[in-house]
């Protein structure tokens, strides 16, 4: 077992794992943060992103261990209480969701993508969601969603 200590979701958590321990499996199984979702388990889907350290990471191929010392930010730590993140009400608003199976690691990389880009175009916007499947929306209301929280566009609806 090794110590691990971090921030997440702004709450200081220490822990002894397993050194294989994936930091989904940490996440969900041991903190209760289930809104990480576990999808393929080979990187692929994005379905479990989140920011460890301000960077957009997929949690199903890091480490707990490599948490250690950090911060973690879950899509349960994105709303301030019960106010939503814009880019959370950016994708209800213009349903960029439907089965809602990959909602939580889009937003999550909305997020970082927007941080980084603030003003994407909608190309940048595809390609910056690339590394994140959704099998359900066809991605059009998702990139609208993502307009929207950057300010571009104003009440869309799908």
């Amino acid at each position: 077992m090794t110590r691990i200590t971090m921030m997440v979701d702004g709450a200081k958590v220490a822990d002894d794992v397993e050194p294989r321990t994936l930091l989904v499996q940490y996440l969900r199984e041991k903190l209760g943060k289930t809104g990480t979702v576990v999808g393929c388990d080979t990187s692929n889907c994005g379905a479990c992103t989140v920011h460890m350290d301000g960077t957009s990471v997929k949690s199903c191929n890091v480490l707990a261990v490599q948490a250690d010392g950090g911060e973690v930010t879950t899509i349960e730590g994105l709303a301030n209480g019960s106010e939503l993140h814009p880019v959370q009400e950016a994708f209800r608003d213009c349903h960029g969701l439907q089965c809602g199976y990959c909602t939580p690691g889009m937003i999550m990389q909305s997020v970082a993508l927007l941080e980084e880009n603030p003003k994407p175009t909608e190309a940048e916007i595809r390609e910056g969601l690339e590394g994140n499947l959704c099998r359900c929306t066809g991605y059009q209301n998702i990139v609208r969603a993502v307009k929207q929280a950057s300010g571009q566009t104003e009440g869309v609806t799908a």
